[in-house]
């Protein structure tokens, strides 16, 4: 109920103008006054008399004789009682369903027409209908949209009359009915960059990188913040191409936030309350209730302060009250023409959540959920660790420890299964928690998520087709051979690819270029080590042959001088293969535990 009652009032601008909840007062929430000069756009009507079941062409078209933009991008047209604009009257049909479509206001279906897109529109005609039930005279009203701060609120238009019918007096057209302008406030500039000094003990403060301090560091973001008498004083800093935000939220997920905002706008910052209700653009608040507002701009850093009330009047239904707990929720990102976009990188959010009110504390946070990290690091154990070492189990050390048994099998092969067996059970672990942390599928993660369920599927299946194998003196064992290593090996390559798309995502965004130079040294060091063991494997690197030509001298045995040549058996030339191979694998493992700790470590750092 609550959220319902401010979309009654209020309505981000959408490009595809669903707008029905603007139905009623007409006004876009832009956060910026509408324009109150003479509009560039007529709209009229090719009737002024009808009759209950008459069509009017209704028509809106840009002023050719303007000299700013010859265009307009968003539109919304209704048909009103002249005498009660309250009251919305007949339907409209379409023309060119392209451009426009048609709204359901206050139940009635095809009452309003907006526009479908955001693309440049110099014309747009309709057809409206009058109801059995028609008024004596009827006011048509648009709302047009030219950029984010540039738009005309419910501007009247043509007043079309019954037959027999005097029409009432026509407004002029030209300037915005019951246009609702959003309150600002004048604000200064500050002189000098805001400090970490007296972060937890006189200001609590929140930091990226922590522990930075904005006065020496353009890359720190920073928000802190101190109770006065009846307030609470805020600063907010980061670099960014558009605007800086915090935001108060009752848990870790983005929706139902009380959200601050600055915003550059070319050579000045705009400091806005807002409201999100999921993640969707910010509504912005309607009510001023910032106070000594001040900002600076200094080497692509925006800052901003600002003062507000502890406990604000009812009438500010979406802003907090500020004696309770909340996470903190820091982000940036981009705005055009005064209009933000999604933030560059995951909000860094605060460890737990805090009263604002209460004593000053140095705060930590982190940019990327747990869920998101546990999902990172069981996919690198799986993929770079686990699975790899399987591999090189039962590719090379299948003729190791012949008389020894694990269970009743081989011990190469219970090796292999359990590497194999864990890999699987870390894929499905990894698999599921990116879908427990957004609640369904990613829209924004690019191929990532496809190449992953990719590897998801192909993990799947090699257990199971290994339920299956024939025996390995089946006549057709070759084909299940071809078909486990083709399976293997493909997913191992599409995981490693996926690996590398996902370590520079938004919830997981490890620093780049390292972490990519990391997880690369990781691929390179089981290339090298798989080639190794196979030159090996293929008698171009052979131990046992080199012991064969070894001769050993012996000095005067029993008097008479001996040559003895030693030639090893089968037996211990095989161990001195089987400890070439060990060797190898401990410096293999040794090298990729190495290299996965670092990527772990700096996953837990995030």
């Amino acid at each position: 109920l609550l959220l319902l009652s401010v979309c009654s009032e209020t309505v981000i601008c959408y490009s595809d103008g669903k707008v029905e909840a603007a139905c009623g007062d007409m006004t876009p929430q832009h956060g910026h006054d509408p324009r109150t000069k003479k509009p560039p756009f007529n709209l009229t009507a090719d009737k002024s008399q009808f009759s209950p079941g008459d069509e009017i062409k209704v028509t809106l078209s840009m002023v050719p004789s303007y000299e700013g933009k010859k265009y307009f991008k968003g539109f919304l047209i209704e048909a009103r009682d002249a005498v009660n604009l309250d009251e919305k009257v007949g339907s409209f049909k379409l023309i060119n369903p392209g451009i426009s479509q048609l709204l359901t206001c206050d139940s009635k279906e095809g009452s309003a027409v907006s526009h479908t897109d955001k693309s440049h529109k110099t014309e747009v005609q309709v057809i409206w209908e009058a109801p059995s039930d028609s008024p004596s005279s009827v006011q048509f009203l648009v709302t047009v949209v030219q950029g984010f701060k540039e738009y005309w609120v419910k501007s009247p238009g043509p007043v079309v009359s019954q037959n027999g019918f005097t029409p009432p007096p026509q407004t002029s057209f030209g300037w915005s009915i019951g246009a609702q302008s959003t309150q600002t406030t004048t604000s200064s500039i500050l002189s000098r960059s805001f400090t970490s000094e007296g972060c937890g003990s006189e200001k609590s403060c929140l930091r990226d990188p922590e522990g930075c301090d904005p006065q020496n560091d353009i890359a720190c973001h920073f928000l802190s913040f101190r109770a006065l008498e009846s307030s609470v004083m805020f600063e907010l800093s980061g670099p960014a191409e558009g605007y800086v935000s915090f935001a108060l939220s009752e848990d870790k997920w983005m929706g139902k936030d009380d959200v601050y905002l600055c915003i550059r706008d070319t050579d000045r910052v705009e400091i806005k309350a807002a409201y999100v209700s999921g993640r969707t653009h910010p509504e912005y608040s309607s009510q001023n209730v910032l106070k000594d507002t001040a900002w600076r701009l200094s080497d692509g850093v925006i800052q901003c302060s600002f003062r507000r009330d502890i406990v604000l009047p009812p009438e500010n239904l979406n802003r907090f009250s500020l004696d309770q707990m909340y996470y903190l929720f820091m982000a940036h990102g981009r705005a055009e023409d005064g209009q933000t976009h999604r933030h560059d990188r995951q909000p860094l959010i605060s460890t737990y959540q805090r009263v604002l009110t209460g004593p000053p504390e140095d705060l930590t946070g982190s940019r990327s959920p747990l869920l998101m990290k546990y999902h990172g690091a069981f996919m690198l154990i799986a993929w770079t660790s686990t699975v790899s070492a399987g591999v090189i189990m039962a590719r090379y050390f299948k003729s190791d420890w012949p008389e020894r048994n694990i269970l009743g099998q081989k011990v190469w092969f219970q090796l292999h299964r359990m590497l194999m067996a864990l890999t699987v059970l870390l894929t499905l672990g990894g698999f599921v928690l990116p879908f427990m942390y957004r609640g369904g599928w990613s829209k924004r993660a690019g191929i990532h998520p496809y190449l992953g369920c990719v590897v998801m599927a192909l993990a799947v299946i090699q257990p199971v087709m290994a339920l299956f194998r024939p025996a390995p003196d089946a006549s057709r064992r070759y084909i299940f051979n071809w078909m486990h290593f083709g399976t293997g090996t493909a997913a191992q390559v599409v995981a490693v690819v996926t690996i590398f798309l996902g370590i520079h995502q938004q919830a997981l965004f490890l620093p780049a270029p390292w972490s990519t130079g990391v997880l690369a040294a990781i691929v390179v060091w089981f290339v090298l080590a798989d080639l190794v063991l196979d030159v090996h494997r293929r008698g171009y690197f052979s131990i046992g042959k080199y012991l064969k030509n070894v001769k050993i001298y012996t000095e005067h045995i029993n008097s008479d001088d001996m040559e003895m040549v030693f030639v090893p058996d089968e037996n211990e030339t095989s161990s001195a293969e089987s400890c070439f191979k060990n060797i190898v694998l401990a410096i293999y493992l040794c090298g990729n535990l190495g290299l996965l700790n670092v990527l772990l470590w700096t996953i837990s750092a995030l």
